[in-house]
Parts: C-alpha cells; sequence; structure tokens
C-alpha cells in the first residue's frame, strides 16, 4: 500500500472524505485532480500506479486525439505544459475519404481561426502527467487496492477493500472502465451492441511525412486512421472484423507493411518500418443511468463508443468538468454534494450529450457500411454536399472541439 498515509488517513474508520474516485485512468485521474484542485477532499482508489513516463520509452501503442476542450482542462489542472513539451503532436487538418465512393471531406484549423485542431498524445503519457499532479493537488492515493463491496448509508457511501481496510467518502465517482466493477455493484445494467470488430493499432514510418495531418480512411470492413506522431511516424488504428483482425495482426512485417499500404491506398506512400501490433474489442456501451445513491459513472463506466470520431477521452473529459462544476455549484449552495438532485443534475446533462454523440458515431459507422451501389452514390453525394457547406462544416468542428 502507498506509505504516505498517517493517523487522519480516510482508511482509518471513521473518517470521512469528500470523494473517492475509483480507478486512475486518463479520465478517473482527471476527476481526481480537478476535485482536489476544487478544494474537495479526495482519493484515488485502483489496482496500481502507472509506470513513470521516460522520453526513452518507445512510443506506446494507445494514442489519444485531444480535442481544445480537453487540452482546455488539463491547462486549468496544470498537466498540459508537461505533456505538451514531452511528446504531443499537433495536427492542423483531418482529411477523411471514402473507399468506395472516392468522395473527401476535410477539416483545416484555419478554417476555424486556430493554430491547431488537437493533439495526438500516448494514453501513458497523459496518465503518467496526471498522477504526477495529484499530490500537489492534496489528493491521496490508495494503491494497490481491489473493491470488494460498496455500502451506502444515508450521509456517506463505504468502500470495503481486499486486504480488509475500508475508504468512506460523501461520494463514490466510478471511472473504473468499461465493464465497471462498482456499476454492476449498484445494479445499472447497460445497452448497445458488439461491432463484433477489433482495433488493430500500430506506430508505422511512411515514405511520405504525415504533414500535421488525421488522415482517414472509411472501408467496406471499417475505419482506417493514420494519425500524426510528434517524431514524425503515424499512428494506425485499422478496425476490421474479429477474423480478418485475427489475420493483420499474424501477418509478417512485409505483409502488414502491404496490407496496410493497399488500405491506405498509399496515401502516405509505401510503408516503412513497422512495430509490434495489438488489438482491442469495439463495443458500444451505454449505462442506463449515471447516477445511483451517493455514486456517479464517468468515462467508460458511462459510455464506451466506436472509436472512429476518437472521442472516446474527449467525452470522458467532458464528464470530468459537468462533475466538477456540479459539486462545486452544490457546495456554493450549502447542499450536500452527493444529494440525489444534485447527482440527477450532473447525469441528465452528461447522458444526453454523450448519448447523442455516441448513437450518432454509431450511425455514422454504419452508413460508412453501406456497400450496395445505390447507396454508397447516395453517400458520396452528402459527403460532398456536406464538405462544401462551410457553416454546417464548421459547426460540426467546434462541436467535436467540445466548444
Amino acid at each position: 500500500m502507498n506509505e504516505s498515509w498517517n493517523d487522519t488517513s480516510p482508511r482509518r474508520r471513521g473518517h470521512l472524505l469528500d470523494v473517492a474516485v475509483v480507478g486512475g485512468g486518463m479520465v478517473g485521474a482527471a476527476a481526481a485532480l480537478a476535485l482536489g484542485r476544487a478544494g474537495f477532499s479526495v482519493a484515488l482508489v485502483d489496482a496500481r500506479e502507472p509506470a513513470p513516463w521516460a522520453a526513452a520509452d518507445e512510443v506506446d501503442l494507445r494514442v489519444v486525439g485531444l480535442a481544445p476542450s480537453s487540452i482546455a482542462l488539463l491547462d486549468q489542472l496544470g498537466a498540459w505544459e508537461a505533456i505538451r513539451s514531452a511528446r504531443a503532436s499537433g495536427y492542423d487538418r483531418i482529411v477523411v475519404w471514402d473507399a468506395e465512393s472516392g468522395a473527401t471531406i476535410r477539416f483545416d484549423a484555419a478554417d476555424e481561426g486556430r493554430d491547431v485542431l488537437g493533439y495526438i498524445v500516448e494514453n501513458a503519457l497523459v496518465q503518467a502527467s496526471l498522477w504526477h499532479a495529484l499530490d500537489d493537488a492534496g489528493v491521496r492515493r490508495i494503491v494497490p487496492a481491489e473493491v470488494t463491496s460498496l455500502s451506502q448509508r444515508e450521509d456517506r457511501a463505504q468502500l470495503e477493500l481486499a486486504d480488509g481496510q475500508s475508504v468512506s467518502a460523501r461520494l463514490i465517482v466510478a471511472a473504473d472502465g468499461a465493464e465497471s466493477p462498482l456499476r454492476a455493484m449498484v445494479g445499472i445494467g447497460t445497452h448497445g451492441r458488439d461491432y463484433a470488430q477489433r482495433a488493430v493499432v500500430a506506430h508505422v514510418e511512411t515514405d511520405r511525412p504525415h504533414e500535421r495531418t488525421a488522415w482517414q480512411r472509411f472501408l467496406p470492413t471499417g475505419p482506417l486512421a493514420m494519425l500524426p506522431l510528434a517524431d514524425g511516424r503515424s499512428s494506425v488504428v485499422w478496425s476490421l472484423p474479429e477474423a480478418e483482425a485475427q489475420r493483420v495482426l499474424g501477418l509478417d512485417d512485409d505483409g502488414f507493411r502491404e496490407a496496410l499500404g493497399v488500405a491506405s491506398d498509399f496515401r502516405l506512400g509505401p510503408i516503412g518500418a513497422v512495430t509490434r501490433r495489438a488489438a482491442f474489442p469495439l463495443r458500444l456501451k451505454l449505462a442506463d443511468r449515471y447516477e445511483a445513491d451517493r455514486l456517479a459513472l464517468l468515462g467508460d463506466a458511462a459510455h464506451a463508443v466506436h472509436p472512429l470520431a476518437g472521442q472516446g477521452v474527449n467525452l470522458g473529459l467532458r464528464d470530468v468538468v459537468e462533475l466538477r462544476d456540479t459539486l462545486v455549484d452544490a457546495r456554493h449552495a450549502g447542499r450536500d454534494i452527493a444529494a440525489t438532485h444534485v447527482l440527477r443534475r450532473y447525469a441528465r446533462r452528461r447522458r444526453s450529450a454523450d448519448g447523442l454523440d455516441a448513437w450518432s458515431f454509431d450511425a455514422l459507422a454504419r452508413i460508412y457500411a453501406w456497400q450496395a451501389p445505390p447507396l454508397v452514390a447516395a453517400r458520396g453525394v452528402g459527403v460532398r454536399v456536406l464538405d462544401a457547406l462551410g457553416p454546417l462544416k464548421r459547426k460540426i468542428a467546434r462541436h467535436a472541439a467540445g466548444l
């Protein structure tokens, strides 16, 4: 266990925290840090601390496209400058094209009056930077820890840990992932669908520079994204049906380079050196509720979405902002921060926004899966019209940016 605890430790029975955040990924760590900086007493509970990040390490295979709203939050939390100066790649353009119809839509930072549309950053770097800032915000870390049960009382909730210790808080925040044990403990169900796909990820060198552009091609088998990395390589996120994903993972480097080149239409030229590959399953999973007695869900515990728009973490960080602001307002009004009406306010706002985005991403995936010639032709017309409608395109870009 973390050895910084003293006699006022919330792990000693009777001490009551304002908030205990369970789950120390990017969203959970951001929530703990945001609430700590807002003046709440906070503990972060997780099975392990993230490994220290080092510039000499290979670039993490999992990357995130941080939208301006996420960057603004990270800046408020005092983590962004360390992330940006370490290894972050700004991108100025997004180019999306349809393999079947050839229709293309482009988004350009200059059209939005911005320097960049966003940044591609390693998950590990974001998480490590957030954890590094926890002590300065007064957030207590309880690691390693496994939550075995949750009990809810009139004035508090209590977590029981596998080592026999307990943590009491006015509010429990479940940021423990798409398979959230806490969500199951309080009986919140989910709905959605399994895409029967996996996202194959890797980093590759290309013959031509990535031009600080996020490239995405929609294929009949699923979208392929090639995202710009700070070292000049591109991060590949290639959504494929299960069997095809396994086949691609089994290719040797030469076979993978050729398959990826064909799939990307050689937009960046022949593929050069490649890293190891990995894959993860794609599912749409939305919680039926975002709150229960003295508990709030956020991040993947509340919503796991298709990665085609790269918005999963950005949605989670918007949850963080909404939850922080809701709790601060309740405190200013002298209310219990975990009162039912307080948590329902947070849940109502975020569940509506997250659901709209999640089902929009799902609809986009379905539309690009159309293969009948008349539907492909209609899709192509729609994309070309959208690309020509500057005001509507700017509205879409601002929504994706969280502005």
